[in-house]
């Protein structure tokens, strides 16, 4: 393919995009902020199919790490086939879809509203059956999005329920590197992964992560399948050495995802482990001595360290679906916006 697709296009705007939230989305994220320090909730439940769900991942890690309360992932079946009625007084629920069009994650998240819990929408359309359902929303200010595979979303929709955490909290540190998100996402676009590319065939591989970085592994795992056809799992780094370590032969790769946090190390040594049973894997971090370590950008926070991976992952994997004469904007079996009930 000649022509840039629209996966690299959207992905070359997340910085952009990123900058419109921050431009456009400070009243909504206080407002909301207010009424959830009103509420002081005794936990947080979290509501999501897809790329949103791994959304969802990562802002758990988050709220348990710095608020201290527990996420749980409601399944949207639990309201829309099985009718079941949850008991979620003094909770917060956040439920995230770009098109807010799904009725199974509407109808959760109108049953937790009708159950008191408070509901956040995160999503790209302010006027759609989500927003409607929710008692506030946060626009992510992505724009159109056009290629099937989600990016520009996944990122802003993440920023979006990062900033409202960390609004929550007060944590001016974390709140400084989200200001500083789109220099260093831009930066991130820059990274050269291409020795990625070159050790990915056509069979397997597994993608790793811990923490925070594990929601980003799963969404790793997920756009190879998605846009380049490729059998991906993913598998967080304390794991992978149990039972999917068998079937690591010689060159299978693995791609490991590392923020600059308290996971970074074991992570790290796992992916030595896994190098030296002949796999080719790659890591971003400096501190492996088997393993070979690929350029990554950091943010200023560890938190926020995974946004920039996935960007520079994004902008490698559409790389690799052009290399095996893919279109990664029309992914075969898959449309835009799948509802389901």
């Amino acid at each position: 393919m000649t022509d840039k697709t629209l996966m690299r296009a959207e992905v070359e705007e997340i910085p952009a995009a990123v900058e419109r939230l921050l431009t456009g989305g400070a009243q909504a994220t206080r407002n909301a902020a207010m009424a959830i320090a009103e509420i002081d909730p005794r936990f947080l439940i979290t509501v999501a199919r897809g790329s949103s769900d791994h959304v969802c991942s990562y802002l758990k890690y988050a709220s348990e790490l710095t608020l201290g309360l527990p996420v749980a992932s409601i399944g949207p079946s639990v309201a829309s086939i099985y009718g079941a009625q949850l008991k979620l007084k003094e909770s917060l629920c956040i439920a995230v879809s770009q098109s807010g069009q799904s009725p199974d994650i509407v109808g959760m998240t109108q049953a937790a509203r009708d159950a008191d819990s408070y509901t956040v929408a995160i999503t790209n359309k302010t006027d759609s059956p989500l927003a409607a359902a929710a008692n506030s929303t946060l626009d992510v200010h992505a724009g159109p999005e056009l290629s099937v595979a989600a990016t520009k979303t996944f990122v802003t929709s993440a920023a979006a329920g990062m900033w409202l955490l960390a609004t929550l909290k007060g944590d001016g540190e974390l709140l400084s590197a989200i200001n500083g998100l789109p220099d260093a996402l831009e930066a991130a676009i820059g990274c050269d992964w291409s020795a990625v590319i070159a050790a990915i065939g056509g069979g397997s591989l597994y993608t790793l992560g811990r923490g925070p970085a594990l929601s980003v592994s799963n969404e790793a795992a997920l756009k190879f399948k998605e846009t380049c056809q490729i059998h991906a799992e993913s598998y967080s780094s304390a794991e992978v050495l149990h039972g999917p370590v068998s079937i690591i032969d010689q060159g299978f790769p693995v791609l490991a995802f590392a923020a600059a946090d308290a996971a970074e190390h074991s992570l790290a040594e796992v992916a030595d482990a896994l190098a030296s049973k002949g796999a080719a894997v790659f890591v971003t971090s400096g501190r492996v001595g088997k393993a070979q370590p690929v350029p990554f950008r950091r943010t200023g926070h560890w938190l926020t360290d995974p946004l920039a991976l996935i960007v520079s992952f994004y902008a490698m994997v559409e790389q690799v679906a052009a290399a095996r004469g893919i279109n990664p904007d029309m992914p075969r079996h898959l449309k835009k916006v799948t509802e389901t009930l």
